[in-house]
């Protein structure tokens, strides 16, 4: 039986993920672009997808979660564009604007980590959930809040990676590396502030190196946080960084003493491992796909 088919873009600031995807369960082909300029990455990634509907069908909508920051008032003059990002080259592109002229379709657009949390709250870890949050923790950290089947949105996309935790006392000294607020929680606790300031990744350090018990103290901290804010039904934490083995269960026991038992959620039991793996993001795309398809009927 055939099925509607969308095309998927999960664009990140090292490789750009597109696919050809009916459902979560019907990913029809897939392919990947390093992230050079947006003229090369979005022309490979739109070649692909000209050809590829000639393989599985006219395409009845985009999806795009992209990496950020990106304007999302889609009465604003610049909708669909990425704005101010720290990726050299490509501020103030019309990214989601290209995509829907030049293949004549509906285009829906939202940040990467809003994405994949649309896809594991429909699809993964937050079935069921009236809120769920996705944390991804690697080259950055960011993090989208689902309520009620909507992504969570003010007068922009949340950019939970940038509240402020306290200081881990036996980590004092390190200023951090965000070129925006210095010891955020990215600025202490992603991929590259680890390795800035312990000259490794986390997973290559030993088991028994303080990194893993401040590193796990910090995001520890942001789970408590997103309690005292909004009580998810889960925190699925995602990215490179919590692929170093038994960081969950540190951050679970840490969250839970800081957490002093007053919330509903234990974390021991609302902080969970991504549903749809390395889906999610691809993912991601096909569920704003759908909803600008539903939006435009």
């Amino acid at each position: 039986m055939s099925r509607t088919v969308f095309g998927c873009i999960e664009a990140g600031g090292t490789k750009f993920v597109a696919g050809i995807v009916a459902g979560p369960d019907d990913i029809r082909e897939t392919a990947r672009f390093d992230t050079t300029t947006p003229q090369e990455t979005i022309g490979a990634t739109l070649d692909w997808l000209r050809a590829a509907q000639d393989r599985h069908g006219a395409l009845a909508a985009i999806g795009i979660a992209s990496f950020g920051p990106l304007e999302l008032d889609r009465q604003a003059h610049d909708w669909g564009h990425i704005t101010a990002t720290t990726k050299k080259g490509w501020s103030n592109t019309d990214f989601a604007g290209l995509i829907g002229r030049a293949l004549d379709l509906p285009v829906g657009f939202d940040t990467d980590v809003n994405g994949a949390a649309l896809a594991e709250s429909r699809w993964g870890a937050g079935q069921g959930k009236p809120a769920s949050v996705y944390i991804t923790i690697g080259t950055g950290i960011g993090g989208g809040a689902i309520v009620d089947g909507k992504p969570l949105q003010g007068l922009s996309h949340p950019e939970m990676g940038h509240i402020r935790v306290p200081r881990h006392p036996l980590d004092t000294a390190f200023p951090g590396i965000c070129p925006f607020h210095g010891d955020c929680l990215e600025g202490l606790a992603s991929g590259p502030a680890i390795k800035a300031r312990w000259g490794a990744s986390l997973s290559e350090l030993p088991s028994d190196h303080e990194a893993h018990d401040i590193v796990a103290w910090y995001l520890a901290h942001m789970v408590v946080t997103l309690q005292s804010i909004m009580e998810p039904g889960c925190v699925i934490l995602g990215g490179g960084v919590t692929g170093t083995p038994a960081l969950l269960d540190r951050i679970r026991a840490q969250a839970d003493k800081l957490g002093g038992g007053y919330f509903r959620g234990r974390a021991s039991d609302i902080i969970v491992a991504p549903g749809l793996g390395d889906k999610a993001g691809l993912l991601g795309g096909l569920a704003l796909a759908q909803d600008i398809l539903t939006s435009t009927i």
